[in-house]
């Protein structure tokens, strides 16, 4: 009995699919479309002169170009000489003047065997030596008399203290503070040479 219901059923169903097919087929009804809805689409040659003459653009003319201004007029500037002014001539006197050994040039006449003439020990730099920091607390003063040679380009080298007072108390700054300084060296035969020589530094409190 199922059997046979089925099978009507489905011969049924197959008929509606169908009769479906045929009518969308047919195209009746709500598919036919009019001729409303038809675009007609319309071809229009162009002629080849025409293409010719919008490729062929001719550019628009150059501008001129601008005047150039006239060259502004010469100047002629009249050059002022000056009259050169003569210098009357000047009688400068006779001065004598003579080299002694080791001192240079001087005015006068220097005897044989003058001191000066070998050159006194003249500093060109001078440093101060720096206090010591407890003989300042406690007022100490003094000097340091020391011993060094002048090389010959004015530095300083091997100094010794020859004395001082107090004993080992400025010795030190004494010796760092004459590393420092610069001389006039000695001349000889117009050349610079070392020489020994000697210096006091005093070490006073500024009240």
């Amino acid at each position: 009995m199922r059997i046979l219901f089925s099978t009507i059923a489905g011969v049924i169903i197959a008929l509606a699919l169908f009769l479906l097919m045929h009518y969308l087929i047919s195209g009746t009804g709500a598919g036919k479309r009019g001729d409303e809805d038809i675009v007609a689409l319309d071809f229009i040659q162009v002629d080849q002169d025409e293409i010719e003459n919008i490729r062929k653009r001719t550019p628009p003319p150059k501008p001129e170009p601008p005047k150039k201004p006239p060259p502004p007029p010469k100047l002629n500037v009249a050059t002022n000489q000056q009259p050169q002014q003569q210098m009357p001539p000047m009688e400068m006197p006779n001065i004598n003047i003579g080299i002694a050994s080791g001192s240079g040039p001087y005015l006068g006449n220097w005897s044989a065997g003058d001191p000066a003439s070998e050159g006194d020990v003249i500093p060109i730099v001078r440093i101060e030596p720096q206090f010591p920091r407890e003989a300042a607390i406690n007022g100490i003063e003094g000097w340091v008399e020391i011993e060094f040679t002048i090389e010959a380009d004015g530095s300083v080298s091997d100094p010794k203290v020859l004395n001082s007072q107090p004993r080992r108390v400025f010795d030190r700054n004494a010796i760092r503070a004459i590393y420092k300084w610069k001389f006039k060296p000695r001349i000889v035969d117009g050349k610079p040479v070392a020489r020994r020589a000697t210096q006091r530094l005093d070490f006073t409190l500024n009240n």
